[in-house]
């Protein structure tokens, strides 16, 4: 048995994203991705359809957490993996981690985009140790 402890779901256009890439530069992909999320969506066809899921994907699990974005959360500490042929998960840091309550914690993440949105939706669950 499970309980959810918070629901997170975020749309953004896909072209925000590629503007603000084409506006800011490494300064805004080193604020919002880290080495490893650019590195896989440089790799992808539709780039930054892929980027714009990732940000989506972590504004969700924000959302969830119940914290949103600000000035005390880091975008960097909710990296987006991928392993092929696998579902996105995500990998929190410690900070962050310590946000939830202790035991086995799983955050369940769905990322979806077309070539104008991407949509993720986050769950947080705390598994039941019985």
């Amino acid at each position: 048995m499970s309980r959810i402890i918070g629901i997170g779901i975020d749309v953004v256009e896909v072209d925000r994203i590629a503007k603000s890439v084409e506006r800011w530069g490494d300064r805004f992909r080193r604020k919002v991705f880290t080495d490893g999320e650019w590195e896989y969506c440089m790799g992808r066809p539709r780039v930054w359809e892929h980027l714009a899921g990732r940000f989506a994907a972590k504004e969700a699990v924000l959302k969830a957490l119940g914290t949103g974005w600000n000035a005390s959360t880091s975008f960097h500490e909710i990296e987006v993996v991928r392993s092929r042929g696998q579902a996105p998960t995500v990998v929190l840091s410690p900070r962050i981690r310590g946000l939830l309550p202790d035991g086995d914690v799983h955050v369940w993440l769905s990322i979806s985009h077309t070539h104008r949105y991407a949509v993720a939706q986050a769950v947080i669950s705390l598994e039941d140790s019985t």
